[in-house]
């Protein structure tokens, strides 16, 4: 069964690259896009097939060589070749089942990262900066770009707000995990008396969106341009170069003043607000998730968290599979593989249980 499925999987991918080859469709950015993406998503399972079929076939014709007159050591050798060929093919089986899961459509795209400051007031707003660094050093890490989109600062330099790309293939495959609300247990800085604190901030990640895949008609926006400036009114730049979008059929509004250039700011607006309609229209069609955005957020309660980050024991908790790992200096500074590997292997577990079901 798997194997009929890796083969269908193979001549699909072999019919998109004959169809990507076509001039009309080479005509056709959008068409051409939407192929390119396929192509790309069946590209590593397609790989490990064909590397399956090629290790497959040596085996057999090593097999073989067992039946010719050979001598004991030449013997011992074509064996050990099996060995290591069935090893390896052993290997390749397993990755092909995990590579048949379903796929995140989305798991290969940049993605508009979302960090607000929740429940806690200050503190809040700087665990909400903690968690930025944290993401931007994560990303760094990974060799993917991080580029500010949007901000609000708070007095004492944490963030309400942060919003903010990151462009990499195989970002969101990453940072979805990281949807949700975050709980962080310390003493402020502010705190004399010294007393542990409980404060929330919530993660959303946006896969990003091309302009061919939403289409927005510009007489359904408003846009209004002024001056931008940081927290208590400074730094306000002499030139209008701020903007803010609404989409008036969703009532979606989209700020960006970070960029010194109007033109820039409006650009990034536009990234976000396509995300926001394409992420608020696929929640539409899941019925488990009824609000749009609410899923992955919540309201920032205390109560609704996915982790916990305890800064007088030292230890990080994810509460979505009850791991507890130790030394959070290095998971803020942006280790979070080892996390989110268990997460992965945890989701990838699911679905091959319910697989046999």
């Amino acid at each position: 069964m798997m194997w009929d499925k890796l083969e269908q999987i193979n001549k699909h991918y072999q019919e998109l690259e004959e169809k990507i080859a076509l001039p009309e469709v080479a005509s056709d950015r959008k068409e051409l896009e939407k192929l390119a993406r396929e192509r790309a998503s069946l590209e590593e399972v397609v790989t490990m097939y064909r590397r399956h079929e090629a290790l497959f076939r040596t085996l057999e014709e090593t097999r073989a060589m067992l039946k010719e007159g050979l001598d004991e050591e030449m013997r011992a050798l074509v064996k050990q070749e099996i060995e290591s060929l069935e090893s390896q093919l052993e290997e390749l089986e397993q990755e092909l089942k995990l590579s048949l899961l379903p796929k995140d459509e989305n798991d290969e795209r940049n993605i508009i990262v979302e960090v607000r400051s929740g429940t806690g007031g200050e503190e809040a707003a700087l665990f909400a900066a903690d968690l930025f660094r944290m993401y931007s050093r994560y990303a760094q890490s990974k060799g993917w770009d991080v580029d500010i989109m949007n901000t609000s600062e708070s007095g004492a330099g944490g963030f309400k707000e942060v919003i903010f790309e990151v462009k990499g293939r195989g970002a969101f495959s990453r940072f979805k995990f990281e949807r949700g609300v975050h709980r962080v247990q310390r003493v402020p800085t502010t705190e004399a008396s010294g007393r542990i604190h409980t404060s929330t901030a919530t993660v959303a990640v946006l896969p990003e969106v091309e302009d061919v895949e939403v289409d927005i008609d510009p007489g359904d926006l408003r846009i209004d341009i002024y001056h931008s400036g940081g927290a208590g009114g400074q730094n306000v730049n002499k030139v209008a170069t701020a903007v803010r979008i609404t989409h008036l059929p969703s009532g979606i509004v989209v700020a960006c003043q970070d960029e010194r250039s109007q033109l820039r700011n409006r650009m990034k607006a536009m990234a976000v607000l396509r995300a926001r309609i394409m992420d608020m229209e696929r929640r539409k069609q899941e019925e488990a998730q009824v609000k749009e955005r609410q899923s992955q957020v919540g309201t920032g309660e205390r109560a609704e968290k996915i982790r916990t980050y305890n800064f007088p024991q030292d230890r990080v908790t994810d509460h979505r599979i009850g791991v507890t790992m130790h030394n959070l200096p290095r998971i803020l500074a942006g280790e979070l593989d080892p996390l989110i590997d268990i997460l992965a292997t945890s989701e990838q577990t699911k679905q091959l249980e319910a697989q046999l079901v």
